[in-house]
This record gives C-alpha cells, sequence and structure tokens, in this order.
C-alpha cells in the first residue's frame, strides 16, 4: 500500500532528505548516466511529494509555485524506483502531483520540462508540447503544458 507525504522542503526530516537524493541520484545519474548538479536551489522552495511503500521511498517528484522554474506552476525531478516501475505507480505519481499542484498553488496550469522519451505519458494527463526539441545534459527534453479543463 503505497502512503502519500507531501512537505515543504523545511519539514522533510533528514532521513527524508537522505532518501530522495539518493533515490534521484540513483535514477537521473547512475541509471541515466548523467552527471548533472542536483541540488539546483529550487528543493529549498519546493514542496516535495513522497511515495513511500513499506517505509521505503519509491516514488517522488517536487512541486514548484509559479515564478521558480517557469511562470507557471511546475512538476519536476518525477521519479520511480527501478523496483516498483510497470506496476502503475508511475501514473499514480503525476495524478498526486497534479492534485498536489492544485491544492498548493490553486491552479491547473503546469507546465514541465519533460524528456522526450516520455511525450506520450505526459500526454496521457494533458500535456502538449509547446516547444522544440533541447538538450538538457545531453538528454532530449521538450517543454509539455497542461492547461486546466
Amino acid at each position: 500500500m503505497m502512503n502519500w507525504i507531501l512537505e515543504p522542503f523545511e519539514r522533510l526530516s533528514p532521513l527524508q532528505l537522505y532518501h530522495i537524493l539518493q533515490l534521484r541520484n540513483e535514477v537521473f545519474v547512475v541509471e541515466q548516466n548523467c552527471p548533472y548538479q542536483d541540488c539546483d536551489n529550487k528543493d529549498v522552495r519546493a514542496w516535495h511529494l513522497l511515495g513511500m511503500m513499506d517505509a521505503k521511498l519509491v516514488a517522488y517528484s517536487r512541486l514548484l509555485a509559479p515564478g521558480i522554474s517557469y511562470s507557471e506552476s511546475s512538476i519536476g525531478r518525477v521519479v520511480s524506483s527501478p523496483a516498483v516501475r510497470r506496476t502503475g505507480i508511475g501514473k499514480k505519481l503525476m495524478e498526486e502531483s497534479i492534485a498536489g499542484i492544485n491544492k498548493l498553488f490553486h491552479t491547473g496550469t503546469i507546465r514541465i520540462g519533460a524528456q522526450l522519451y516520455l511525450k506520450k505519458f505526459y500526454e496521457s494527463f494533458g500535456f502538449v508540447q509547446d516547444s522544440d526539441v533541447y538538450p538538457e545534459d545531453n538528454i532530449p527534453h521538450i517543454l509539455m503544458l497542461r492547461k486546466p479543463n
């Protein structure tokens, strides 16, 4: 059973923060073979959505208010543990992330910077491509925008 925790940075415990950075490093740096500066000063201004299963962090995203990454609210660092992929947790993570944005920032307009290979995944949540392909850390990305229904 998944337990979802949504906290601002200052309410994260040191252990929660460690597990967040550990999961992001496991996937974004090691698995994707992409050395980059993960700590970008946005974490301290973000809300953090943690998906816990049996006291283990298996899914995560950070939710950003308008004006931090883009003029719109934003969801970033969307990641699930390799151990739980293809179980539907990624879809649930995005549903929880979108609901969190709506609750926290009272907006349905969300902009994301998405890895190109995940375009169809994000389109299933109402995001549409809003830029040409651009490289970010040697991975093709696109901007995507979701407007409220």
